[in-house]
Formats: structure tokens, C-alpha cells, sequence
């Protein structure tokens, strides 16, 4: 049951509440003032109709006028009460009254106007919005502007009221103006181009504008570019020509964009030979070959569409004489472009590198046919090259220049040019030797032989301030005299056209100024000798010798030895021998091996076979390791020819003792064989049981085979047997090392379940040492069971590894040494299968064992 109370008329006469209301009504009265009071009472009554609602709410107003919680709370409920409904409805202007009612106290309160003026965009009403916002901007201190702008822009954009929103935007920009890419994006998109560049131009130009969407400097630049370049009707405040050419001047590293951004901008406002000039000038003044593309086909496609509308233009409306001519123009305008395209690019290849040697010469071929256009590139290359800057060999071209006028006939002034390439400060030598050599060739080319000569002398000749090869603070004019290349080309002259004494003097100047080469020497002697002066052709080989050291020294002394021993053989033997020690003496392993077989050449063919033999045994030890082996089969064959094969047995032992173990095994082969064809078989049995202390027969099966045949052609079972035990005793030997021990342990587990990389991570050691285990404990059983088990009573052999197969094998095997008693077989032993042998067992006497015979 509702009661209902009303107060006195005196006090609210309208005032209508409810029983449940009154303990916030008597708290009210005591504490009318309190905030918190009123909005737990407000709160009580969020479920109570919407005016008596918003009554309580004046109520509380009336008190507390400039409580923001109140009115935020107030606000916000009458805006939502009118939500649902039209715009057109009273209880909007209701609403709206008591926002302005509420900015009379809270005008300071950016959230409230934010509010209201999302309200009124939300009714439409453009102009009061409008003004509301410049009222918020005005009441509101300018640190808080910056939340108000946001709404208003956006409200601004929302409605086709571009100059409205021009000026919102410029007003915006005095408080932010880092957003002006903002207000250009809308000037671009509501089609105020002329102004949007503007503005463009002025961020460009402003150095501390930093964008807000990162763009650097240059996108902005470019993006300036494309627009009034792209609309030269709409943009007329600014100067594009001067504009795109600055920018040409700051960016150098994207000059191509910006030039054809420049002739498009003359293409789209029709003044078409204007951007040809633009083209022309960019492929003109272009550094890279990117930039330099790019320029080149936009070109290329501006002639073609320009040639595609004419003849569409022409087909429209009927062909008359003028514009077939027009058309030819346009047509030989394009091939010519095309066809100049490998000479342009060459061009900005020259820009980019003017002393590029290489690219000189392909500018040349590029003007094949035209003798003009090649004079006058070749006169601008040996004019711009520097000869310390080139790449290349700067000496070609003027060698090139002279060939050309050679070629058309005009001798004379190939001479000239050669001639003032002579005096051109070219950075190596090499390069000023060279254009001396071509001077000679010319004149030898045309017969003048006598001026080619002249012309290499003064080449050679001291000049007035001598100075060394590699001193590069003087001109190379200073030292050409002692160029090997020139110097050699004398020498051949002198040998062709001039006299015995002018190219042995030659020679002997090359020699001096200490720039020979082995090959010179060898030439100078070589020269000597035809002419029969044989003794000064060996001191040519001695000065030579005098100036290298080993390895360059060999080839001199390999000649020089051939030719001694040629001219004289043994008739000057000691000299010879006493050569032969200078030259051995300090030289290397590698050389020696063909010095030692000609010095024992001579000890055979004209000294004496013992000294031979000494030469030979001192090569075995001079020479390389690879080559000993080698030289030892020398050494032996040389032996066996001068003093038998006996005579080669101390070499086979110091052989084995020297090389390393696959040669000396070999050897031993070799040794053993020779000493079996001598019939030495004690001798052959030794050597194959020392070499077997070398041979793993895991791995040298031939070998053991070797050996086991040996055995069966001239031993018996003994030898075989101890053959036997030897081959084991060697396995466990090699058994017992861990290295291949491991090999073999990782190749059984590997090949049984894998690889111990396929093992867990962290099990991979135990596993590891749990296989080498195994495998120990497989070689330990298996060298117990090959121990010999000792009877009480009896003594046996030590038991063979081989089976009843292999010795019913090796007893059929014929020996050619075994006696033949002829005695009869017993008819049991007849009656034995081929591959059964009886053995028989006998006691042996007691006497045999003396005190050791147990009790």
C-alpha cells in the first residue's frame, strides 16, 4: 500500500513523494548542501518516472548550481530520454535549453560541450553547430583546444561546405600547425588542387616539419610533383618549371622521376616541343643508368603516342599532304631516337666515370664508319682521361688513335700522335714502354727497320736524371730505360737487323742494369752459341746465375748443365762435377730430383759407377718424400744393371727403413720376390715376417695372400702355422688400439642399427662407451680361446685358426721341394673323403720332459 504525502502549499505546492523517499528527503533537509546526499537519493530514484526524474534533478541544481556531477549525470539523462525520438520533436529544444542553462555554470567543462555538440550534429542543425563549437573554442582555455578540434574537423568533413570547412582547417592549423597533411588531403579531395599545392610547398620547404604519417622529405617533394604536374590547369599560383628544377638541384639521387615529372607537366598543358627539350636535356645531363632509363622511355613513349594520335587524327579526318609529311617527321624523329640510345647510355657512362678507358673505346665502335665522329672522340679522350685517375690502360687509346690514321693511310700522323704519347706523364711504365714498342711495330709494319731501331735505342738511352723503377715521384719519361719490355724488343731487333756485337751489347746492358729474366739469360746464351762462342755463352749462364736465387734459378741451371755436358761431355769432368755441387748446393727438395738424375747421367756415361751410385744414394735423401719412392726404383734398376741384382739388397733395406708404409710394403714385395728368384727362400720368409708387423690384415689382404702363396709354393705346415700365429698376433696388436678400435666399433653399430649420431641426445656418450666395452670384452674372449691349452701329459701345437677345409687345401697344394718316399697308403686313408685329412696323435716319451714330469 502507496502512501501519499504532499507538503504545506506554502513550501511546494507540486512537489509529490513517496513514503520510501521521505528518510531521503528528511537527510536532504538536514544536509541540503551535500552532494553525495542528492546523488544517493537520485540514484534511489533511477526507476521513477522521467519528470519527476528530472524534478528532483532541478531540485538539486537549485542548491548546487556548480556541482559538474550533477549536471554531467542531468545532461545525460535528458539526452538519452529524447534518443528514440525525432529530431523534429520539442523535447530536443527542451534538451538543448537546459545545456545552455548548464553552460551559464559549466562553461569551463570541455566534456559537457563535447557532448553537446555531438547532440547537435546528431539533430543536423549545421549553423548552430557550427557556432556552438566556435563558442566551446572561445569559452574553453587553448590548452584544451585540442580535444574540441577532433569533433569539429570531423563535423566540418561530414558536410559538402568546402569553404566552411577551408576556413575551420586554417584556423585549426594556427593552434597544430604539424597537421597540415591533414588539411592538403582534404583540399585534394574536395578539388582545391591550387591551394593544396600551396600549402604542399610550404611544408617542402619548411626543414623542422616532421609528418605525422612519416613521410620523409622527398615523398613529400615528389608527391608536390606529381600534383602540379599532373594538373597544370588547376594549379596557377606557383612556378612549376622553377619548382620541379629545384628539386632537381636537392635530390640528385632521383633525377629521373623528377624530369619526367617536369615534361609531363608540359605533355598535360600541350606545350609538346617544350617536353621534348626536357627530355632532351635530361638524357643529356643524367648520371646513372637508372636515371637515364627512365627518362629515356617515357621519351620513347611520348614520341610513340604523339605518332599514335597523328595518324588517328589523320584517319579521322582524311590524308592531305601536310600531314603525311608531318607524320614522316614524327616517324624518322622516333627511329633517330632510338637508334642514338646505345651512344646516349655510353654517354652517361662517361658522365659518370670520364677517365673509363674501356667505355672510350665502345664510344669509338659506336661510330664505326663515321672517320669524323672517331677523330674527334679521340681527341676528346686523350684530352679528358687522366692518365692517375683512369681505369684501364690509358696508353690504348692513343695507340688505338695512331692505329686508325695507320689504317687510312695517313702514316705521318700516327707518328705525331705516337710521338706525343711518348711525352705524356702516364702513370706506369708499362704504359709509356708499351707506346715505344708500338712505335717500332709501326715502322716495321711498313719496312722502315732502321727507324724502328733508332726509335727503341732512344727509348733505351740514359736519360739526364736517372732514376729507379718504382720511384713514383718521378715521371715515367725517368725510368722507361729500364723497361724489360722495351729492352727485350732491342734484343730482337739487334738479333734480326743489326750485328753480332750491337745485340751482344744489348744483352750485356740488360744484364747490368740487373732486369733480365731467366728466359733473357737463357735467349743472350742461346745467341752465343749460334755463333759458336760457347765459352761466353756459359758466362752469360754464370752471371745469370748470379742474379736469381732458387726457384727462379732452375730453369738457368738446367740449361746451363745440358749444355756444358753436351758441349764437353767427360773430357772436363771435375769442372763438371764442380758445377754440379755449386748447383745442389742450397737447392730445394723440389728441384733437386732433375738435377741428381743428370749429374748421375754423367757419372755413368763419363765418370765412375761407384760415384753414380753415390749420386743416386744422396738423391734418395735430397729429394721430396713424394718423390722418394721413385728415386729409389731408379736407384735399384740403375744398381741391378751396373752391379747385379745383389748388389740392390742394402738399397731394398734402406728403402723400407725411409718410406713411409704403403711404399715400404711395396718394397718389401719387391724384396721378397727378388730374393725367392734367387732361390734365398730363409732370406724371403724374413723379410715377409718383417714386413707384416706393417700390414693390418683387415685392410692388406694381398699381402697375407702374397705370403700365404709363398708359403704353399716353398714351406710345409710349420712355417705355415707360424705364418699363421704372426697374422694373429699382428690383428690383436692393431686390435688393441682404441683409434681403430672405435673405427670398427662405430662401423659394426652403424651398420647393425644405425649411426651413433642416431642415438638420443644425452644417451650418446653412455651408448658410446658401453659398444667400446662390448667390444673389448669380444676381443678379450676372443684372444683366450686362441691361447694354447696345455695337456698334462702332452704337448701340441698352437692351434691355427685355419679349418680342416683350408688344410685339406693347403696339403693337396703340390710343393715342388717335398721328397716323394713312395710308401703305400693304408686302405682306410683311401676310403677318406677329398676334403678330410687324418692326424694322427702320439705320445711323446717321458724322457723328453725330464724333472718337469709330475709325480
Amino acid at each position: 500500500m502507496v502512501v501519499m504525502a504532499r507538503l504545506s502549499r506554502s513550501e511546494r505546492p507540486d512537489l509529490v513523494f513517496e513514503e520510501e523517499d521521505l528518510p531521503y528527503e528528511e537527510e536532504i533537509m538536514r544536509n541540503q548542501f551535500s552532494v553525495k546526499c542528492w546523488l544517493r537519493y537520485i540514484e534511489f530514484k533511477q526507476g521513477a518516472p522521467k519528470p519527476r526524474l528530472n524534478q528532483l534533478y532541478e531540485r538539486a541544481l537549485k542548491l548546487l548550481p556548480c556541482s559538474y556531477k550533477l549536471w554531467y549525470r542531468y545532461l545525460k539523462a535528458r539526452r538519452a530520454q529524447v534518443k528514440h525520438r525525432c529530431v523534429t520533436d520539442p523535447a530536443y529544444e527542451d534538451v538543448n535549453n537546459c545545456h545552455e542553462r548548464a553552460f551559464v555554470f559549466m562553461h569551463k567543462m570541455p566534456r559537457l560541450w563535447l557532448d553537446y555538440c555531438q547532440f547537435l550534429m546528431d539533430q543536423g542543425r549545421v549553423t548552430h553547430t557550427r557556432r556552438t563549437f566556435d563558442r566551446a573554442l572561445r569559452a574553453l582555455p587553448i590548452t584544451q583546444h585540442s580535444r574540441i578540434w577532433p569533433l569539429y574537423l570531423r563535423f566540418l568533413r561530414s558536410h559538402p561546405l568546402p569553404e566552411t570547412a577551408v576556413r575551420g582547417y586554417r584556423r585549426f592549423l594556427k593552434l597544430s600547425p604539424e597537421s597540415a597533411e591533414e588539411y592538403i588531403e582534404y583540399l585534394k579531395s574536395s578539388d582545391r588542387l591550387d591551394e593544396a599545392a600551396q600549402r604542399l610547398a610550404t611544408v617542402v620547404n619548411d626543414e623542422r616539419f616532421v609528418s605525422k604519417a612519416g613521410k620523409s622529405n622527398y615523398q613529400l617533394w615528389h608527391e608536390l610533383c606529381d600534383l602540379i604536374s599532373q594538373n597544370p590547369d588547376k594549379v596557377q599560383s606557383l612556378n612549376v618549371d622553377a619548382i620541379i628544377r629545384g628539386g632537381l638541384t636537392r635530390f640528385t639521387d632521383q633525377l629521373g622521376k623528377l624530369w619526367c615529372s617536369l615534361a609531363d607537366y608540359y605533355i598535360r598543358s600541350g606545350h609538346f616541343e617544350k617536353a621534348r627539350d626536357v627530355y632532351e636535356e635530361a638524357i643529356r645531363t643524367v648520371m646513372t643508368v637508372r636515371d637515364f632509363t627512365q627518362v629515356f622511355d617515357s621519351y620513347a613513349q611520348f614520341e610513340e603516342s604523339m605518332i599514335a594520335a597523328k595518324m588517328e587524327t589523320a584517319s579521322e579526318l582524311g590524308r592531305e599532304e601536310e600531314d603525311d609529311v608531318d607524320l614522316e617527321l614524327r616517324l624518322a624523329r622516333f627511329e633517330q631516337l632510338i637508334s642514338r640510345r646505345p651512344l646516349l647510355l655510353n654517354s652517361v657512362l662517361l658522365r659518370q666515370n670520364p677517365h673509363h678507358v674501356h667505355e672510350w673505346h665502345k664510344r669509338v665502335a659506336l661510330h664505326q664508319g663515321r672517320p669524323r665522329e672517331i677523330i674527334n672522340t679521340y681527341t676528346e679522350a686523350v684530352q679528358t682521361v687522366d692518365p692517375f685517375k683512369a681505369t684501364g690502360k690509358p696508353h690504348t687509346l692513343w695507340v688505338a688513335f695512331a692505329k686508325f690514321y695507320e689504317d687510312n693511310g695517313q702514316l705521318d700522323d700516327a707518328r705525331v700522335i705516337l710521338e706525343k704519347a711518348t711525352k705524356v706523364n702516364f702513370k706506369q711504365v708499362d704504359d709509356l714502354a708499351s707506346v715505344w714498342c708500338q712505335c717500332g711495330e709501326l715502322e716495321l709494319r711498313h719496312e722502315n727497320y732502321d727507324q724502328a731501331l733508332r726509335l727503341l735505342r732512344k727509348a733505351t738511352a740514359l736519360p739526364a736524371r736517372r732514376a729507379e723503377y718504382f720511384d713514383s715521384s718521378e715521371p715515367v719519361q725517368n725510368r722507361v730505360y729500364k723497361s724489360l719490355k722495351v729492352w727485350s724488343m732491342l734484343a730482337d731487333l739487334e738479333e734480326s737487323l743489326g750485328t753480332f756485337q750491337s745485340t751482344k751489347a744489348v744483352y750485356d746492358r740488360i744484364l747490368d742494369l740487373r732486369i733480365a729474366t731467366p728466359q733473357i739469360v737463357i735467349n743472350y746464351a742461346m745467341f752465343l752459341e749460334e755463333h759458336k762462342y760457347f765459352e761466353e755463352s756459359f758466362k752469360a749462364y754464370e752471371r745469370g746465375i748470379s742474379l736469381f736465387k732458387w726457384p727462379n734459378v732452375s730453369d738457368i741451371w738446367s740449361t746451363y748443365l745440358t749444355k756444358f755436358i753436351a758441349r764437353y761431355g767427360g773430357r772436363k769432368l771435375e769442372r763438371a762435377r764442380d758445377l754440379f755441387e755449386q748447383a745442389l748446393d742450397g737447392c730445394p727438395p723440389k728441384y733437386a730430383k732433375t738435377l741428381y738424375l743428370l749429374y748421375a747421367q754423367l757419372e755413368e756415361e763419363w765418370g765412375l759407377a761407384r760415384h753414380a751410385m753415390a749420386v743416386y744414394d744422396r738423391a734418395t735423401r735430397a729429394v721430396e718424400p713424394a718423390q722418394q719412392y721413385d728415386m729409389f726404383n731408379i736407384y735399384i734398376k740403375r744398381a741391378a744393371e751396373i752391379y747385379g741384382v745383389t748388389h740392390t739388397r742394402s738399397i731394398y733395406q734402406k728403402a723400407i727403413e725411409v718410406l713411409c708404409d704403403e711404399h715400404a710394403r711395396e718394397m718389401c714385395l719387391r724384396f721378397a720376390d727378388m730374393e725367392c728368384k734367387l732361390g734365398e727362400i730363409d732370406r724371403a720368409r724374413a723379410i715377409y715376417s718383417f714386413c707384416s708387423q706393417i700390414c693390418d690384415p683387415r685392410t692388406t689382404g694381398a699381402f697375407w695372400q702374397t705370403w700365404k702363396d709363398f708359403e704353399v709354393r716353398h714351406g710345409n705346415e710349420d712355417t705355415i702355422r707360424e705364418m699363421l700365429r704372426i697374422r694373429r698376433s699382428v690383428q690383436a696388436t692393431y686390435n688393441t688400439q682404441v683409434n681403430f678400435m672405435a673405427s670398427q666399433m662405430l662401423k659394426v653399430s652403424g651398420s647393425a642399427t644405425g649411426t651413433v649420431s642416431d642415438l638420443a641426445p644425452g644417451q650418446s656418450g653412455m651408448d658410446d662407451m658401453k659398444l667400446l666395452e662390448q667390444r673389448a670384452e669380444q676381443l678379450a674372449a676372443e684372444a683366450e680361446r686362441d691361447q694354447p691349452s696345455r695337456a698334462q701329459n702332452k704337448i701340441l701345437f698352437v692351434r691355427s685358426d685355419a679349418s680342416r677345409e683350408e688344410l685339406a687345401e693347403l696339403t693337396q697344394q703340390v710343393n715342388p721341394e717335398e721328397i716323394q718316399l713312395g710308401e703305400d697308403e693304408d686302405e682306410d686313408e683311401m676310403d677318406l673323403e677329398p676334403n678330410e685329412v687324418r692326424l694322427e696323435q702320439q705320445s711323446v716319451p717321458a724322457a723328453v720332459f725330464g724333472s718337469l714330469k709330475d709325480d
